[in-house]
């Protein structure tokens, strides 16, 4: 019985992308661009799966560092494995370098679209077959200029969006508080409202200010405090009627395990750059379905070869039900190096069908898709 293909080589492009508007997060910002890393990984029968690292370093690394990463410590792992025995790989990577979750995230996905592409399934069938076929998008509403951001929402909604998420605890409360007074105003309960704090507030005063936003019925809070604090999610789950959403405080399985102990939230924020890659978000949402906790698909500055990754994963796990932010190829940046964007519909991201992540990067639009930084192998 033969071992299968055989990865063989791996090549790594540190690019750099221009966006359309800035972000602003309680957790940071980013203005004019966004960097990340691509991986091109091929096998001895010339398969080429592609696979991306997106790091943000005020969240979990910084783009360099997986790029050193990758080439200097993974790379001697990676070449001369076995394809098929994807879970002994990422084994072997977790021994071979703690943390660096976005780089190992990025190998798991070029490895599977090899994978896929080898045996004509999607990477969603690899992950046990579809439960869905299209994901509800969420626009994070975050430009520093709220008006701008209004008129975006002028001309999504008509187009079918729905879900929106409303960058909170940027600004003074009081400036959130007529920004969301703004919008129900205008769209009223035709759009399904989300908050994210992204750790903005304090334990002291943050239960007044949640209760205050409460009244915008949003479909949750996410988190509103630094992810070290349990007990006040655990504290605000338990009062208010808008459910808690954990994002920094729940990075992977271990983190997770305790959420669910605490009664910290009611729903999880599943980012395949945190935890490291699609095989334990699939863990994770094992323990999250078992305790009740629906799963939301975020993301950090993803271009479109781990969003593609991220609507598989999706579209593979039922609990994932409370939509994507699987925005910024469309929205945000103003290059990709995908041949064809993932289709949008109707408020929706469309999940690819083709084998692998269904997706296609050729030389040309690698080259002319982002500014590359520095390559490797």
């Amino acid at each position: 019985m033969t071992e299968g293909p055989i990865l063989d080589r791996m090549r790594l492009f540190l690019v750099e992308s221009p966006i359309k508007m800035a972000r602003a997060q309680g957790v940071g910002s980013v203005r004019g661009s966004v960097k990340r890393v691509l991986i091109e990984l091929s096998t001895r029968c010339g398969v080429t799966g592609w696979g991306e690292a997106a790091p943000w370093e005020v969240f979990t690394n910084t783009p360099e560092s997986a790029f050193s990463a990758l080439d200097l410590y993974l790379r001697p792992v990676v070449i001369g494995h076995p394809a098929r025995h994807v879970r002994a790989l990422m084994a072997k990577l977790d021994r071979t370098v703690t943390g660096c979750t976005d780089a190992k995230a990025g190998i798991e996905m070029a490895v599977l679209d090899i994978l896929g592409q080898s045996q004509g399934v999607s990477v969603a069938d690899l992950l046990g077959g579809r439960v869905r076929e299209s994901i509800p998008l969420s626009f994070s509403i975050a430009d520093p200029d709220f008006a701008a951001d209004l008129a975006r929402m002028h001309a999504m909604v008509p187009a079918g969006n729905r879900l929106f998420k409303v960058k909170t605890g940027v600004k003074p409360h009081a400036e959130d508080m007529a920004h969301l007074e703004a919008i129900r105003d205008a769209f009223g309960d035709t759009v399904d409202l989300r908050l994210d704090y992204n750790q903005a507030l304090e334990p002291f005063r943050a239960m007044t200010v949640l209760r205050e936003v409460d009244r915008f019925r949003p479909t949750f809070i996410e988190q509103p405090v630094p992810r070290r604090h349990l007990d006040a999610m655990a504290g605000f789950a338990q009062a208010l009627d808008t459910p808690i959403l954990a994002d920094e405080s729940c990075f992977d399985a271990t983190d997770l395990l305790e959420v669910v102990r605490r009664q910290a939230a009611d729903a999880i924020s599943v980012k395949l750059m945190k935890c490291g890659g699609m095989l334990k978000a699939q863990a994770m949402m094992a323990i999250a379905d078992t305790a009740g906790l629906p799963g939301y698909g975020g993301t950090l500055w993803e271009g479109g070869i781990a969003l593609a990754a991220g609507t598989q994963l999706i579209a593979a796990s039922a609990g994932i039900s409370l939509g994507c932010e699987f925005y910024m190829p469309h929205h945000v940046l103003t290059e990709d190096v995908l041949e064809e964007r993932i289709p949008h519909e109707n408020g929706a991201v469309i999940v690819p069908k083709a084998p692998g992540l269904g997706i296609r990067v050729s030389e040309h639009s690698l080259k002319h898709g982002a500014k590359h930084l520095a390559t490797a192998g």
